[in-house]
C-alpha cells in the first residue's frame, strides 16, 4: 500500500496497486458531503433518494463508515447530527475506524455552502465511477494475460464496461423506503403523462389497452404456426415504436434475410405486394411510393441485424452497443427464438430453447427495454378440432411461458378455411399477462400489405 493510502486510511484497488498512486478522488467533496448532511436533514433525501450516493463511493474509509451510519439514521427515520452519528459508530464499534467524535464534529467546519450540496455528491460520484473503471481496465489486462480466448474477453470487457453505466439499475438491493420513493415519483408522473398507455405502444389501441403497452424489462412472446403472420405482425409493432414513438429499435432476423425485411416494410409503406417487390415487378407509379417510403426510413433509428447463427450473448453485445450510442433501446425483436444458436449447446432442445428464452429475459432486464421473441408453435395445434392456440402449444416450451410476461399467440381462421365467413381478418389472443387481464382480440389482416389493422369493432 502507499504511503498516501496509508495516511488516508483508504482502500487498496487493483489500478493502486498496480501503479503505487492512488486512483482519482477529492477528500474535499466527501467531507463537504458529509458536513452538509449533519448540517440538514433535507441532504440526505437529496443525496440518497435523487442522486443515489453509496457508501462504496467514498474513497476514503472514515468517510464510508460515517455515512453508512448516516444511512441508518435516515432508514430509521432518526435525526442525523454529529451527537447521534457518533453514537450509532460507537454502538457499533465503529467509532474509533471514523476517527472518533472530534473526526464527526470537524465535517461540519468544511462545508462551503449548502447551496453546493448536490455538486459535492456529483463529485464524489465522478470520482467512484473513475475508479471504478480503472479498477475493470486493469482486471481486463490481467484475464488478458491469462486467458487465449479473444471472443470470451470482449464479452467480458463489454459487459463490464457497460456496467459501469448502468449503476442504479444493478443493484441487487434496496431498502423498502428507497423503493417507495422512487415508486412515488413514478406514480406522480404518470399520474401528470397525458399518454393513454405508459409503455410502449403497438400501434393496436385494444391491444394496448390490455397489455398496457411494452413495459421496460419485460419479454413478449409472440407465437403462432408457420405462415400465420408472425415475422409481419412483429414489424409492424417495430416499425410502430420507431417511427411513432420515435424510439431506437433493433430487429433481429435469424429466419428472413436483410432484403426479405425490407421488402415487407416497403410492402407495408406502399401497398405494392411483395410477390412483386421480390420479383422487381413495379412501374413507374410504383416508383414514387417506393423512393417516398425510403425517404421516410431515415426518420427512424431502426437497425437490422441480419445473422442466421447468432447467439444471445452476440445479441447481447449488439444490443448493447446500440444501446450505449443511442442513449438507450425502445425496443429488441427477434425472429424467432426456435431458430436462435444456444451459447453452449447441451444436447437437450427443451434445456437450449429454455435457455435462451432465459438469456432474452435477463437482456430485456439489462437494457432495461422490452424484447419481443417470436415463437413457433407444436403440430398439436393442427390436430384438434378447435385450433385456436394454448400455452401448451409452444414449440420445445420448457421455460418459455415462465419467462414471458406477455405471450400472445396468432390465429386465422381462414388459414385453414378457405370458404371462412371471417377471411381478412387475424385474432391476437392474450394467453399471458403478467399485468393484467386475458383477452382475444381480432383485426383486420391485410395479406398483401403484411398488415394489422383494427377492425370498425376494435
Amino acid at each position: 500500500m502507499s504511503i498516501h493510502a496509508r495516511q488516508n486510511g483508504s482502500r487498496e484497488s487493483p489500478a493502486q496497486i498496480a501503479t503505487g498512486v492512488a486512483p482519482p478522488h477529492s477528500i474535499e467533496a466527501e467531507q463537504s458531503v458529509l458536513g452538509a448532511i449533519l448540517l440538514s436533514d433535507r441532504a440526505m433525501y437529496a443525496l440518497v433518494i435523487e442522486e443515489g450516493l453509496k457508501p462504496d463511493d467514498f474513497y476514503r474509509d472514515r468517510h464510508r463508515l460515517i455515512y453508512e451510519s448516516m444511512l441508518a439514521l435516515y432508514r430509521e427515520t432518526e435525526p442525523i447530527d454529529v451527537l447521534t452519528v457518533s453514537e450509532h459508530l460507537r454502538s457499533a464499534g465503529k467509532l474509533q475506524d471514523a476517527g472518533g467524535k472530534a473526526a464527526v464534529d470537524e465535517l461540519t467546519g468544511g462545508v462551503p455552502g449548502l447551496g453546493g450540496l448536490r455538486r459535492y455528491g456529483q463529485i464524489v460520484r465522478n470520482y467512484a465511477q473513475l475508479r471504478a473503471l480503472l479498477s475493470v481496465t486493469y482486471e481486463i489486462q490481467a484475464r488478458v494475460l491469462n486467458s487465449p480466448d479473444g471472443e470470451e474477453l470482449l464479452e467480458f470487457a463489454e459487459a463490464q464496461i457497460f456496467a459501469l453505466g448502468q449503476v442504479e439499475r444493478a443493484k441487487r438491493d434496496i431498502a423498502l423506503d428507497e423503493a417507495v420513493a422512487s415508486e412515488l415519483t413514478r406514480i406522480e408522473e404518470a399520474s401528470h403523462s397525458d399518454r393513454d398507455v405508459l409503455g410502449m405502444t403497438s400501434g393496436l389501441k385494444t391491444l394496448d389497452s390490455v397489455t398496457g403497452g411494452w413495459h421496460p424489462a419485460n419479454l413478449i412472446v409472440l407465437a403462432g404456426r408457420p405462415g400465420m403472420g408472425k415475422s409481419s405482425v412483429a414489424l409492424n409493432f417495430a416499425t410502430h415504436v420507431a417511427f411513432a414513438e420515435n424510439r431506437p429499435v433493433l430487429f433481429c432476423s435469424i429466419e428472413m434475410s436483410t432484403s426479405e425485411t425490407v421488402q415487407r416494410y416497403l410492402s407495408t409503406e406502399t401497398n405494392i405486394p411483395t410477390e412483386r417487390l421480390r420479383g422487381g415487378d413495379v412501374t413507374d407509379r410504383d416508383w414514387p411510393k417506393l423512393l417516398k417510403a425510403g425517404a421516410r426510413a431515415h426518420e427512424a433509428q431502426f437497425r437490422l441485424l441480419d445473422d442466421p447463427s447468432v447467439t444471445p450473448t452476440q445479441l447481447r453485445a449488439q444490443a448493447r452497443a446500440i444501446s450505449i450510442r443511442e442513449g438507450g433501446l425502445g425496443l429488441v425483436v427477434i425472429d424467432y427464438l426456435q431458430l436462435m444458436r444456444p451459447d453452449a449447446p447441451s444436447g437437450n432442445r427443451v434445456e437450449d430453447v429454455s435457455s435462451i428464452s432465459r438469456a432474452l429475459k435477463l437482456l430485456a432486464r439489462e437494457l432495461h427495454c422490452p424484447v419481443i421473441a417470436l415463437s413457433q408453435l407444436s403440430r398439436a395445434v393442427e390436430q384438434r378440432t378447435d385450433r385456436r392456440p394454448l400455452l401448451a402449444d409452444l414449440r420445445e416450451s420448457g421455460g418459455i411461458e415462465a419467462d414471458a410476461d406477455v405471450v400472445l399467440m396468432l390465429y386465422r381462421d381462414d388459414y385453414y378455411d378457405d370458404e371462412s365467413p371471417r377471411a381478412g381478418e387475424i385474432d391476437i389472443l392474450v394467453r399471458k399477462n403478467r399485468h393484467g387481464r386475458l383477452a382475444e382480440l381480432p383485426y383486420g389482416w391485410q395479406p398483401q400489405r403484411m398488415r394489422v389493422l383494427p377492425l370498425a369493432t376494435g
